[in-house]
């Protein structure tokens, strides 16, 4: 099998190149494309995956041509140059390196606080213009001020650890912080209004979506304490620039430190040019620590998901180790097919999809199992739907996953995965396991038990326990030269419902489907294909 192939479109370090190639990834280095979007179209198609820095964007013609991409993998945190839905649509893992420069960033937010806090800035360029002005910076003291932290993943939990470490009151606000971690942290959870009300300085440490789009707008910063400093070193967008610029001429705003902009490379903007303004050049992640870390770190974590199947840091996906990846992969083409069993045999809309684990593959990672299962269920009705899109897709549609888990052995297995599908019309379920041999079997179906393997061909065939089926079915079979691989049969009591489960060797025209449903004792036949 020929190595996968990934092209870097963005400047990498020698040494990352050398982790994939270590590591039997073939690694085309061709930075120049990330600046030229028509030559990376053309080029784009011959690859597996795609290594970038913040340059190349990766848009929906970029991966319209990228038909072999299974990941993009981005050399820092913001995935903001990724049209991530696209990505997802399309089946394709998008990665990022969030404790690569988390470190550098944060400093570099710190560094920013004690620019504004003692015009730093300002001060070197009036004593190297030859001006001795002592008396006109007057600083503020950090020690005791109230800091701000929006935003409290990786970045913002070490800028919080900073701050108390300067003696500062830290609260925070972000709606996953938990109690505990807020308590371990050392800071105080708040809501939104109250950060604004309270905080001396405002630190932003949150991605760009359309809930964070414009978050300190005009009538945020209306709302903050007056004489306030207000720092972004995430992301350009998340404050209102013009609005921002107006509360400084105002004085509410006593002066504010950006490393990032809504337009980048910024060559122009409203705050450019105001006294208590300190602009830098998207250098958050700008040391020669955090580039070589990054670097490494997405060629380590492309090279596993190619090579090995591991999947970390997706924002698309849920993470699956290299350790993991080989015991999961069984179990994933389980709940693939036992979902498309589901899916084959569903025709009114699906409102519901539960996901039973039962024994040992309950203590494994199961969000993988789940998005198979997801895709098996909807791809009858979907075509185009993949692992990575089944969730979102499932989402956008109104239908409810969930997720149960029962360590406790089954009774007569070690691990089972079941799976019902809630329709308008009635729920079907049916339940499955995973041999020594490595292949998934069908253990239930509508709680009749069933031991069958799954074959690219199959007939589900619904009857009454009464003579003469088999005799009949086999007949039309025969005559219409169907040969049967395998055939297997689950009644759920004598003379009461019963289920076939039968291989053939090919496609089973649609005229003998209307003569097996002909059969007396047959209550449905359904084609299936696996």
């Amino acid at each position: 099998m020929a190595a996968p192939r990934v092209l870097i479109s963005d400047p990498l370090s020698e040494a990352a190149i050398r982790v994939f190639r270590d590591r039997g990834v073939a690694a085309d280095f061709r930075p120049e494309l990330g600046q030229d979007r028509d030559a990376l179209i053309r080029a784009v198609g011959a690859y597996d995956g795609l290594a970038i820095r913040s340059s190349t964007k990766v848009t929906p013609k970029v991966l319209a041509a990228a038909e072999r991409l299974k990941v993009v993998g981005r050399a820092g945190i913001g995935v903001d140059n990724v049209d991530v839905p696209a990505a997802t649509a399309r089946g394709v893992i998008v990665m990022n390196t969030p404790q690569g420069n988390a470190i550098t960033t944060a400093e570099h937010a710190v560094a920013l606080m004690f620019a504004l806090a003692r015009q730093i800035p300002q001060a070197d360029a009036s004593t190297q213009g030859g001006r001795w002005e002592k008396n006109r910076f007057l600083g503020v003291e950090l020690t005791g001020k109230t800091l701000g932290v929006v935003g409290c993943g990786n970045i913002g939990a070490i800028v919080a650890e900073r701050g108390i470490g300067l003696r500062m009151k830290v609260i925070a606000y972000d709606p996953f912080l938990t109690a505990d971690r807020a308590v371990a942290l050392g800071v105080e959870k708040v809501e939104l209004d109250q950060l604004l009300a309270r905080a001396d300085v405002i630190t932003l440490h949150v991605p760009l979506t359309d809930k964070t789009r414009l978050l300190l707008s005009a009538e945020a910063l209306a709302r903050t304490k007056r004489g306030v400093r207000v720092i972004n070193c995430a992301r350009g967008g998340l404050v209102d620039e013009m609005a921002l610029r107006a509360a400084l001429e105002s004085g509410h705003v006593a002066g504010a430190a950006f490393d990032v902009f809504v337009t980048e490379p910024a060559l122009e903007n409203p705050l450019f040019g105001h006294p208590n303004v300190v602009c830098t050049p998207h250098l958050g992640a700008s040391t020669v620590e955090a580039q070589a870390n990054v670097a490494l770190q997405v060629a380590e974590q492309m090279s596993a998901y190619l090579v090995d199947g591991a999947i970390t840091n997706a924002v698309n996906f849920p993470a699956i180790s290299a350790d993991e990846a080989p015991r999961l992969r069984p179990f994933i083409a389980l709940a693939e097919k036992l979902g498309s069993f589901l899916g084959q045999l569903t025709e009114a809309p699906v409102t519901g999809i539960r996901v039973t684990y039962e024994g040992t593959v309950a203590a494994m990672n199961t969000g993988a199992l789940t998005a198979a299962a997801v895709t098996g269920i909807l791809r009858p009705f979907l075509a185009d739907v993949n692992m990575v899109s089944a969730p979102t897709v499932a989402r956008a549609h109104g239908i409810v996953v969930d997720e149960i888990k029962r360590a406790g052995a089954p009774a007569t297995f070690e691990s089972v995965v079941r799976i019902t599908v809630d329709a308008q019309d009635m729920p079907r379920d049916a339940a499955g396991t995973v041999f020594q041999d490595g292949k998934p079997r069908i253990v239930e179906i509508r709680g009749i038990a069933m031991d069958a393997g799954f074959a690219s061909h199959m007939l589900y065939v619904r009857n009454h326990d009464r003579p003469g089926f088999i005799g009949r079915f086999g007949g039309v079979l025969g005559e219409a030269g169907v040969n049967v691989a395998t055939f297997n049969l689950g009644r759920e009591r004598e003379g009461g419902d019963a289920i076939a489960f039968v291989a053939v060797d090919g496609a089973v025209p649609e005229a003998v489907l209307d003569r097996i449903a002909a059969i007396p004792q047959v209550k449905r036949v359904r084609a299936l294909r696996f």
